[in-house]
């Protein structure tokens, strides 16, 4: 009896299936050149991101996220590799003079990749948007909008930066295929958004053009409520679809942007540095019923994301990889590394050479180690001092993160 009562528990209602949940598909969205502060759900009332908050809303929250480097081809190289910069080897943005481009694709050719492990789990996906590693198979991807061919504009994602500014089909399109074919999928949205140029349609740009409101500032605002748009395209079509509930969403900024006031361009202590407004970003996680709503401030870093999508996933993680799975228990989470590049690589398969700062963050103290040694070391307290307008001295803190990031720099 007991023999036939266990065959027929399967059959009988209201009994809960023991089986492993689906495993979700995966939205990561990636902003472009955009300040930390930028946002609703961080305490901006200069911009309108509705879709953003709602997001953050939903999801666990980490306000005090890093990227590993301050450049966007090395920040994204870490988010689709799970590896710092001087591991995967791309630093820079352009090869050195006389170079050819094509010679920078060995590394991420090389590398194990996101797309490249979940294609193996079953899944599709897709490139849209920036993207510098030639045409989008060279990172793994099934699909997607890059060509990636010099002599046709090829850079940093010719045909794939028309997302979001011009079109949203293809990624819409996408979604709906995969659902179709019943698909789980991995989509790489990173439009070139809001980063320049500042062109942004003039209804949103009207709004934002008020008295003693500096042009540049007023266009780069608007940009980014463009780009919170053209999020909120994405997750509705979710939405309509029926899909949210089965799709992780992740949200990180690739590198930090503060527009000069009075003139193109971006301001000191942002991108390409090592100051929190270079590196800084908010990073959230959704998946309804998954990942309870939260707000964590324990630091973070955009080293986390690939392990964490990849175990959401069901799929094992290179055992080479540093990061760590952000839905588990972060108490013991260690310090956060990074490093500042030259814009241009000095020695393609030497990541050393286009060193200009290494930094730790341990949490409160970041302490900042300049490659020129007639630049002296820097220490902050990040927390009480988030601009890093105020060097501190404290020997023994500075001399123990020195020890931590000579470890974690020599280990490479």
């Amino acid at each position: 009896m007991w023999i036939l009562a266990a065959a027929l528990l399967p059959l009988w209602s209201g009994v809960p299936s023991l089986a492993e949940p689906e495993p979700p598909n995966v939205l990561l969205i990636i902003s472009d050149d955009q300040w930390w502060g930028d946002f609703g759900f961080m305490g901006s009332d200069d911009i309108a991101t509705p879709h953003l908050d709602k997001l953050a809303k939903e999801g666990l929250v980490f306000p005090r996220g890093y990227v590993p480097t301050a450049l966007c081809r090395a920040s994204l190289a870490t988010l689709v590799t799970g590896l710092y910069p001087h591991e995967h080897k791309i630093t820079g943005n352009d090869p050195p003079k006389g170079v050819d481009r094509a010679r920078m694709l060995a590394h991420i050719e090389a590398a194990v990749t996101v797309p490249e492990l979940l294609g193996k789990a079953g899944y599709r996906s897709l490139q849209t948007g920036k993207w510098w590693e030639g045409e989008c198979q060279c990172g793994g991807f099934t699909e997607g909008m890059t060509h990636g061919d010099p002599a046709r504009g090829g850079r940093h994602g010719d045909v794939g930066l028309t997302i979001g500014r011009k079109t949203m089909k293809p990624a819409l399109d996408f979604i709906d295929s995969c659902q179709e074919d019943e698909t789980p999928f991995f989509l790489w949205y990173a439009p070139f958004l809001p980063h320049t140029p500042h062109n942004p349609p003039a209804r949103l740009l009207e709004a934002y053009a008020q008295p003693g409101v500096p042009t540049p500032i007023a266009k780069y605002r608007a940009m980014c409520e463009w780009f919170d748009e053209t999020c909120g395209t994405l997750l509705d079509h979710l939405d309509a679809r029926g899909l949210s509930e089965d799709t992780l969403v992740v949200f990180v900024v690739d590198n930090g942007w503060i527009q000069r006031p009075n003139a193109k361009g971006y301001a000191p202590r942002s991108k390409r540095t090592p100051n929190e407004g270079g590196v800084r970003t908010p990073i959230v996680l959704r998946w309804p019923g998954r990942i309870a709503p939260a707000r964590r401030e324990v630091p973070v870093s955009s080293i986390d994301l690939a392990p964490t999508m990849l175990k959401a996933c069901g799929v094992e993680v290179p055992g080479t990889w540093p990061g760590v799975d952000l839905r588990g228990d972060l108490s013991a989470r260690g310090p956060l590394f990074g490093a500042a590049y030259t814009h241009d690589v000095v020695d393609l398969d030497n990541p050393a050479s286009s060193l200009l700062t290494r930094w730790i963050l341990r949490d409160p103290h970041k302490l900042l180690v300049h490659s020129d040694p007639k630049l002296p070391a820097e220490l902050y307290d990040v927390r009480a001092d988030p601009a890093e307008e105020r060097p501190i001295l404290d020997a023994a803190t500075a001399a123990s993160l020195r020890s931590e990031l000579d470890r974690w720099w020599d280990g490479r």
